[in-house]
Parts: C-alpha cells; sequence; structure tokens
C-alpha cells in the first residue's frame, strides 16, 4: 500500500540538513475536483499544495501559510494553502490553453507571494518575481532572499498523486556548506517517477543510504475548507447596512459561493436583518460600563 497523505520530516544527524517528504492522494483528488482547468493548470495547483504543506512544516504556532502566484498571462492565478496541522485548499483561474515552459511562459509577468497567518500576531508576507524554470525554482528564489538559507525543492504531480521534497540547510553547523552541496547532489538524482511513487523510507534509502538519516513520524494531511456561514456573516456585517441592502434590493437573495470547494451560503431579508441586528446589540453592549 502506497504511504500518502502524510508529511515526513527527517535530518542527517551528523550534517548541517535537514529534509521533508509529502505525499497528497485523496487530499489531492477532494481538493482539485471544485476546480477547473487544463491539466497542466492542475499539474501547477499539485505542485503548489505540495510545496505549502512543507512550508507548514516551519510554522511554530497556531496559523496557516498561502502561496500566490498571479500574472498577466493565460494562468491568471494560483493559491494553496495549508495549516500548521496540515489541513489543504487551493484554487486555480486560467484560460483554456495554458502554453507549457517556464513560469513567465504560463503567468507573464507576475509575483509569488508567501503569508504566513498567526491567529496571535499580524500576516507576515514575502514577495518575490514569479520567475525561473518552475514552481520549485521560485520558491527556492524566495528562499535564497528572504530567509538567507540554502534550500531545494523537488515538487512534482500527476492525475492520482503530489508529491514533494525539501533540503535546507542548518548554518549553525560547522562543516555545513561541505555537507550541504553533497547531498544536494544526491538528492538531485531523484526522479519524477520516484517521488510520486516510492514510499519515503524507499526514497530515503535510495538517495542516502550511506547517510545517518533521522526519520520523523508521519503526520497526516487531509482537504478541509476554511469557509463557513459564520465567517461570510462576519463579512456581511463589515460591509454595512447599506451596501447589504442595496444588493438585497438588487439580487431579492444574497448567495456566496466559496471558490475553494465550491460550498454555497444564501442569505434572504430576514437572514441579513437577524445578520445586522446582532451587529447592533454587540455595539450596544460594548458601548456600557
Amino acid at each position: 500500500m502506497i504511504e500518502q497523505d502524510f508529511l515526513r520530516r527527517f535530518l542527517f544527524e551528523e550534517l548541517g540538513v535537514r529534509g521533508e517528504w509529502v505525499k497528497l492522494g485523496a487530499s489531492w483528488q477532494a481538493a482539485k475536483q471544485h476546480q477547473h482547468g487544463p491539466q497542466i493548470v492542475q499539474q501547477q495547483l499539485g505542485q503548489a499544495l505540495a510545496a505549502v504543506v512543507m512550508l507548514s512544516a516551519t510554522i511554530k504556532f497556531k496559523g496557516s501559510i498561502i502561496l500566490q502566484a498571479q500574472g498577466s498571462g493565460d494562468f491568471k492565478a494560483l493559491v494553496a494553502q495549508s495549516t500548521h496541522d496540515r489541513k489543504i485548499r487551493g484554487l486555480v483561474k486560467s484560460s483554456d490553453n495554458v502554453p507549457a515552459g517556464s513560469l513567465a511562459k504560463m503567468f507573464g509577468q507576475g509575483r509569488l507571494v508567501l503569508t504566513i497567518e498567526s491567529e496571535n500576531a499580524d500576516p507576515y508576507q514575502g514577495i518575490v518575481p514569479l520567475q525561473g524554470s518552475n514552481l520549485a525554482a521560485a520558491l527556492q528564489t524566495y528562499f535564497v532572499q528572504s530567509e538567507q538559507l540554502e534550500t531545494r525543492l523537488w515538487l512534482f504531480s500527476n492525475d492520482t498523486h503530489a508529491a514533494g521534497l525539501l533540503l535546507q540547510e542548518l548554518p549553525e553547523h560547522k562543516s555545513y556548506k561541505a555537507d550541504w552541496e553533497r547531498i544536494e547532489i544526491l538528492a538531485d538524482t531523484v526522479t519524477e517517477q520516484e517521488l510520486l511513487e516510492l514510499d519515503c523510507e524507499k526514497m530515503l534509502y535510495r538517495l542516502f543510504n550511506e547517510e545517518k538519516v533521522r526519520l520523523f513520524s508521519p503526520e497526516p494531511v487531509e482537504f478541509k475548507c476554511a469557509c463557513s456561514r459564520l465567517k461570510i456573516e462576519r463579512t456581511l456585517r463589515l460591509l454595512g447596512r447599506a451596501e447589504v441592502e442595496a444588493i438585497l434590493q438588487e439580487q431579492g437573495i444574497i448567495q456566496v459561493n466559496c471558490e475553494f470547494c465550491n460550498a454555497q451560503y444564501c442569505f434572504d431579508k430576514i437572514d441579513v436583518e437577524s445578520i445586522l441586528s446582532q451587529e447592533f446589540v454587540v455595539n450596544e453592549s460594548a458601548t456600557r460600563h
């Protein structure tokens, strides 16, 4: 049975290098069923989801990491999100004909934005140009520029699976540069087929059988959308009575569709009045001492 829908962390115990491996199966199928686009667009979404799962392993608090790629070309937008506990979702927007090739060819002029959202702190954002042969190359540029850490990623996806491998240097180690160069050369022999088909232990043995590698317990990954009726109610309150009533007047009902999971939320006049009345009650209670 193929090991899938797991993140595995690993550490080269005597070297200045750490790593992560991820393979998505059912979670990848669930995430993409609500997204439409040509095969090349679907593949980019799979790679992005594999990437954000691995990047989420760097979050030390409750929150999420969001990858956004936006451009002026046929591939308009790519969004992938993973929470600290590996709940993933994503979306794509593109024309029906996206040319294969570099990121510039697919997206045109664009940028890659990584946002870290914490429950207890302001969001942190890092931005780099959307350049390079693929998404892995763009993310490597981000790490070199924003984190000043040597980082390599290998990202692949097909109709059934999405997978990723990440290596990162640990600069506090005395001989880390030589370690990094050797491990990078070994990892660079990994193939798309191996990453998509082999379990983590088999792949690590195939690549690094002469190294001392500590492999940590698997961490499950699943598709789960963060949308909810409560969140949309809060948004309607923020819009204010005048704008919400104007939408009702024009459409008769307010309907919101989640782009990530295709869930539909409908609000009629009675719903809206109840939501806006709750805001009044909250504001009243907040002003009393």
